[in-house]
């Protein structure tokens, strides 16, 4: 009866319920877009493993391991709050601007990055002559909100000439990274996490310690330009490729930028979190 009940309900309930399930999805649709990437999701792993094990002890009657399980989620109540501050605070400043429900495409068409990465190389190729020390950073997939709220704004289209420009010393943007979003310099004068590597060269300062940091703990790029050498490196997956020069750096980027999977598949994107 009860299923006949759902199949002659009438419109307005069908329409109420479907509504329902619409705004429901789509805010757990937004939320998951706000930590993908960031570490939030390896936390959020770790804890559908943990109610996974939580169900299976319960079915099984595991008095002992419920029991420990049990304390475990009561901590977890407390701790998560804590845990989650970055992204329930970007969280609560978006609802506060109305961004939430506004869709984001991060798409950048492949023809689009051959041009970013000729103005990337050719401001690169300037500031290593003249030993003009320089931090960029390429965002892909993963969120590195969190690093860059201590940056400023531009919002710009890439050019090798405001590359340039915004490393030259003594200038307002110079000492920080300046940070590529969405095919569009985002901002300047970033602080970025720098990496605690034991292996790291001694000689390596702040500027290879702050590019190679935020490659630990995202999928961007970071391309470093020294001060004292002139030498050209490039940050990806933990690790430093050190002394490149223009065509090299040009080619390494068309690998991970262009040629690299435009569309990420579901498990790809789950692992890479």
């Amino acid at each position: 009866m009860s299923l006949l009940s759902g199949v002659f309900a009438s419109p307005w309930d069908i329409f109420r319920n479907l509504l329902d399930i619409f705004i429901v999805a789509y805010v757990i649709y937004r939320l998951l877009g706000l930590i993908q990437g960031t570490r939030a999701v390896q936390l959020l792993k770790g804890l559908m493993i943990l109610l996974v094990f939580s169900v299976a002890a319960s079915y099984m009657q595991l008095d002992m391991l419920n029991w420990l399980l049990e304390k475990l989620w009561i901590f977890f109540a407390i701790a998560l709050p804590i845990v989650f501050q970055p992204e329930l605070r970007r969280l609560l400043e978006q609802l506060g601007k109305g961004s939430f429900f506004k869709s984001s495409s991060t798409d950048v068409d492949p023809q689009d990055y051959q041009v970013i990465i000729k103005e990337i190389t050719d401001a690169v190729g300037i500031l290593s002559r003249n030993r003009v020390g320089a931090l960029i950073v390429i965002a892909r997939e993963t969120g590195i909100e969190e690093y860059l709220e201590s940056g400023i704004t531009v919002d710009s289209l890439v050019s090798s000439g405001l590359l340039i420009n915004t490393f030259v010393p003594n200038t307002p943007l110079h000492d920080g990274a300046l940070v590529i979003r969405d095919g569009r310099i985002y901002k300047a004068a970033c602080v970025l996490p720098l990496s605690n590597d034991p292996q790291l060269p001694p000689q390596l300062g702040t500027r290879h310690r702050a590019g190679l940091g935020i490659t630990e703990v995202s999928d961007a790029l970071a391309i470093i330009v020294s001060e004292e050498t002139g030498s050209v490196s490039l940050g990806r997956d933990r690790k430093l490729i050190r002394y490149l020069d223009a065509q090299s750096l040009r080619e390494l980027l068309e690998k991970e930028l262009i040629n690299d999977d435009v569309k990420p598949t579901l498990w790809r994107r789950w692992s890479r979190g």
